[in-house]
This record gives structure tokens, sequence and C-alpha cells, in this order.
């Protein structure tokens, strides 16, 4: 099978689409086809840096793909499925033709959604889901999201306004202010100095801004980005961790037309250096997906 590959840490050039072994699922693994991945920013930083298991190694995090051997009665072979794999831990990352995958990080894909769309929301969506979980927002929060034209911050504020949130949103370009309107924020703006002094009881930061100004007396502040936390009263960072419980919560929300999904760009696996070139240059306000 094929599989994207990396024996150094560097540029999108150390990427290379291989030949290796299928895997051998072992107890309690289901070996999935994939359909379709998409890239995050763990997976550059961990082909520059040298910060994840020993190489060579495969990338990715996000799957979507179709079950072609399970010993789960509740995954069979031919079943749609999405799954998180934390890459950076424990090596099992899901850029290949086939992955094996312990059961328990599964959940059955959005019915509303390809294959190819699914494969943007597990990485993105649980984090998500566990920054807010730990702001835990009240519907009286005024709540400010970072990042919000990006693909955790934009589900972030989705997620937000579906628990009755008040949410604005912080971006950092012009273009991208209707997009995150459209996600449900009220206020929307680039410039960190317009926003209101003291006024939000909760921060989301998911693109590394001190926006500590803003945050009211007593408010709660979580990070999910690399940045430096500032020098807030309990200020905390988020890390993700695998959760097929979220994904099932993410997905009954996508089937019920109460989360939506944004792709900027689809690339064949075969052009990973490419889709990586488009995915470091920024500005986008959607995913890029890799397909297999």
């Amino acid at each position: 099978m094929r599989a994207v590959r990396i024996d150094v840490h560097g540029g999108p050039e150390v990427l290379t689409v291989r030949e290796v072994d299928d895997p051998e699922p072992g107890a309690g693994e289901v070996l999935v086809r994939t359909v379709a991945s998409s890239l995050n920013p763990v997976d550059w930083k961990t082909r520059a840096r040298d910060m994840g298991p020993a190489l060579p190694g495969t990338l990715g995090w996000d799957l979507a793909g179709i079950v072609v051997a399970s010993p789960s009665p509740k995954f069979a072979v031919g079943d749609r499925v999405i799954a998180m794999s934390a890459q950076l831990a424990t090596g099992l990352g899901t850029w290949a033709e086939l992955v094996r995958l312990p059961e328990r990080l599964l959940a059955h894909a959005p019915a509303t959604l390809t294959l190819a769309q699914a494969a943007t929301l597990p990485l993105a969506g649980t984090t998500a889901v566990q920054a807010l979980a730990a702001l835990r927002p009240r519907t009286r929060t005024r709540l400010l999201v970072t990042g919000a034209a990006g693909a955790v911050g934009g589900l972030a504020v989705q997620l937000a306004r579906q628990a009755d949130v008040a949410v604005d949103g912080l971006v950092s370009r012009p273009e991208h202010i209707e997009v995150v309107r459209e996600f449900g924020a009220s206020a929307v703006t680039h410039s960190v100095a317009e926003l209101p002094a003291g006024a939000y009881d909760a921060v989301l930061d998911t693109a590394g801004v001190d926006v500590s100004s803003a945050l009211a007396d007593g408010g709660l502040y979580v990070s999910v980005s690399d940045e430096p936390l500032p020098d807030v009263p309990g200020a905390a960072k988020s890390y993700v961790q695998e959760s097929s419980e979220d994904l099932e919560e993410l997905v009954g929300l996508v089937d019920a037309g109460r989360l939506e999904v944004r792709v900027a760009a689809y690339y064949p696996v075969t052009e990973v250096r490419a889709a990586h070139e488009r995915f470091e240059a920024g500005g986008l306000s959607g995913k890029v997906v890799l397909l297999f």
C-alpha cells in the first residue's frame, strides 16, 4: 500500500509517497481503507520539527474511510467511519491507504457528508469540543474566539452557539469576517485593538494571539495554540485527547444540520507536498483535504 512518510524533518520536500507493507490489525483493532484525510498544524510541525516518534514514520491525524476488517459488532465491513489518531504520541499515522486503529477511536461517519468532507472533522472538532468544555460555557457567558475562521475556531464558534453562548470572533483578515458571522458570531473583527476591554467572560485562543486585555476580571482563558500563555490568572492549555464519544457528538450535530464543515482545497495524496505548501501559506477559511 501507499503511505506518506518522512525519514528526516524539514520542508515539504521531505514528504514521500511510497509503498510500505500492509498493516496487520491486532486484538481489538479495526482495519480501514482510507478515502481521505486532512491537514492540521500539527502535521507540518511534526514534519518540520523533531517533536514526535522516531523516524521514519507515517504522518496524519484525521481519517475518513471504509472498514475492510473488523472484530467488532459495532463496525461491520463496508461501514463508513471517521477517527482521530494521536500520531504525535503513538506513531499511528493516518496518511496511508490502509490504517489499523483501536476500535475505541472510531465513530460512524456523518451520513450527510462525503467522506472527503468528513475527513475535516476529527482533530479540529475534537479539539474544539474539549477546549470549550474546559471553559465551562454557560448561557450568560460572552465568549471570544480567536482564529475564528480557522478549522478549530470556526467549529468552536458554531458549537458555542449551539450551547446558547454569545460569541464574538477575531480573525486575521477582513475577508474572513463574513464567514465567521455565518458561523453565528455576533461581532467579528480582524483588529485586536478593536476588541472591547474587559468584555469577555471567556476566551478561547486558537491563534496564539494575546487578547488578555479583552478578558473580564475572573474570566476563563483557554488556549489550544503553541504560543506561551498570557499573564492571566488561571490561564490554561487544552491538549486534545482521542475520544470517539466527542466524535459521535460532532457527527450528530452535523447530521442534524447544526454544524458546518468547510473545505478550501482537495489534493490527491500524490500531491501532498503541494498540499502542505498551500496549507502553510495560510489565509484559508476551510481545510485542505488529501484524497487517497
